[in-house]
């Protein structure tokens, strides 16, 4: 199944401003099917354990404070060459050069609060989807 499905987050940033929908909007749009979704909190020791490969990183404690502090939607998406296409779709870390129409061109305030995760390889988005989610709650 590799190549076919990725891990996404709408951070809290986007939960809390109110783009939940839309963001699915695009995702739907862009030809994902949603086979594993929730709206969920992650404790700072979650969001730290999910982080752990930036643990050694400047940003790291920002980042875990950052992504407690209010509700997350965890999804796991299926397309074919999900993970490049989703990249794709989501646009540049800073939304300054996301391309035009790319869910953080539209939704996303800074490289800090840029709206939506996107798992950067097959590898991690099995890793990342299985954090979330037990393999009877992906469709």
């Amino acid at each position: 199944m590799a190549g076919n499905r990725t891990f996404t987050m709408i951070k809290p940033d986007a939960v809390k401003a109110g783009h939940i929908g839309g963001i699915l909007a695009k995702i739907n749009e862009g030809g994902f099917r949603i086979v594993a979704m929730k709206l969920t909190k992650l404790s700072p020791e979650k969001a730290g354990e999910f982080y752990e490969i930036h643990k050694e990183r400047p940003f790291y404690q920002e980042l875990v404070d950052f992504m407690s502090s209010g509700p997350i939607v965890a999804a796991v998406l299926e397309k074919e060459n999900a993970v490049e296409d989703f990249r794709t779709l989501i646009g540049a870390t800073d939304p300054a050069k996301a391309a035009p129409g790319t869910i953080r061109a539209l939704y996303a305030t800074s490289i800090g609060e840029n709206a939506v995760h996107g798992a950067d390889s097959d590898e991690n988005a099995a890793r990342e989807g299985s954090f979330h989610f037990a393999a009877t709650e992906m469709f």
